[in-house]
């Protein structure tokens, strides 16, 4: 706990904004099949929703991640922070789709300042082996958002379904006017702009991505991305439409399901990854992901799906950060880029599941689960394959050293 005190607080001044951030988006989960139904939207709008949003940070993520190397942490997170809220006050008070989409696209450039900034403050005030807590009290504070969020969203619904949106956009305010009074900048002077000196422009270096010993890192953050988006995308109107839940209801399972996985990542996630190792870890959450998203369609009652939401979140939970602090680790000095790079491939995802899942969710709405699940654990045969494959080079190595 003392390392989310060290530097003024950093850390900790981080994990509240980033808990008003999420709050904020977990307020909306409970009332989306109502406010969809409210303006008439289709299972396949609401995909392409979604994904418009993450084409957008998926599209901005690079230059917002070089763009952290050159300006600072700070600038970039209050600004995101601002359009965040922006967006939301919008899109909950939209008549039109058009207006549904143009708040998306800010939301999603406001997400792609935000994260590789946020990624990139929390790698710049731990050290290699305070990172994996680090990055664990990030993720942390994000879950708690989603898990507090949508407890709060199911109550305010009572009031209008608008209404939580609206008061995403106050947490959105709230939390950019604490990063620019009491937040400080990570980001050393004399290290600025090294990253644009030493980097050739980030599409070219994408085309070559698939080279990088990292590159298997960014499979499965598209996975992982795919998987989630196909799993929420479509969950308030999965149990909408198979169990008729109203909103607390929704509510409730939402944010009881997400309690497990904040402390886990405050408590005990460090522990797993200098215990088992980042790859061990994260084959083993892709496995139990992929089980527990297929646990969730065969749920006849409450109780049956409540666990089986919470095992997933649970599974992702560990799984996010475990792939993070693995990418943190591959060059200190690039820490903006490597987030970009990790923001681009998980908007990638993002992009492709919630369109794929909107529109498997037409035609059958189990298809989504089962295709999640099934990219998942493709992912986990190959994370298997690439563990073997490592030990087998350094088994080689080690033979050959005299």
């Amino acid at each position: 706990m003392q390392l989310l005190f060290k530097k003024r607080g950093a850390l900790f001044i981080l994990m509240c904004n980033l808990l008003l951030v999420f709050i904020g988006v977990g307020l909306m989960i409970p009332v989306m099949p109502a406010f969809i139904e409210q303006l008439g939207i289709s299972g396949g709008t609401v995909g392409w929703l979604v994904a418009v949003f993450s084409l957008t940070q998926f599209l901005c993520s690079p230059a917002a991640g070089k763009l952290a190397d050159v300006v600072g942490r700070k600038k970039l997170m209050f600004w995101g922070m601002l359009l965040f809220a922006f967006s939301e006050w919008m899109f909950g008070y939209a008549d039109h789709v058009f207006e549904l989409f143009f708040s998306r696209v800010i939301g999603g450039i406001s997400a792609s300042l935000t994260m590789p900034a946020v990624m990139a403050y929390a790698a710049d005030v731990t050290t290699n082996e305070e990172r994996a807590t680090g990055i664990g009290y990030i993720n942390a504070a994000i879950t708690m958002g989603f898990m507090i969020g949508p407890g709060i969203g199911g109550y305010m619904a009572e009031w209008g379904v608008r209404v939580p949106f609206a008061f995403a956009a106050v947490a959105g305010v709230t939390a950019a006017v604490v990063t620019a009074l009491f937040l400080p900048e990570s980001h050393s002077p004399e290290s600025v702009g090294t990253g644009q000196k030493e980097h050739a422009l980030f599409w070219a270096q994408l085309s070559q991505v698939h080279r990088q010993p990292y590159f298997f890192s960014l499979l499965i953050l598209f996975a992982l991305s795919f998987g989630l988006a196909n799993f929420e995308t479509i969950f308030s109107l999965f149990v909408d439409h198979r169990f008729g839940f109203s909103p607390k209801e929704i509510a409730f399972i939402v944010t009881v399901g997400s309690i497990a996985g904040p402390i886990v990542q405050l408590t005990t996630f460090s522990w797993l990854l200098r215990r088992f190792g980042e790859q061990r870890v994260v084959s083993a959450c892709l496995l139990l992901s992929a089980l527990f998203i297929m646990t969730t369609l065969l749920a006849s009652t409450w109780g049956m799906l409540l666990a089986a939401t919470v095992l997933v979140f649970l599974a992702i939970d560990i799984l996010r950060p475990a792939v993070s602090t693995q990418m943190s680790k591959i060059d200190d000095s690039q820490q903006g880029y490597m987030a970009g790079l990790n923001s681009a491939f998980t908007s990638l995802g993002m992009i492709v599941g919630p369109i794929v899942a909107g529109v498997l969710f037409d035609v059958d709405m189990r298809l989504p689960y089962i295709v999640a699940s099934a990219v998942l654990f493709l992912c986990f045969c190959m994370s298997l394959w690439q563990e073997k494959s490592v030990m087998r080079k350094a088994s080689g190595q080690a033979s050959r050293v005299p």
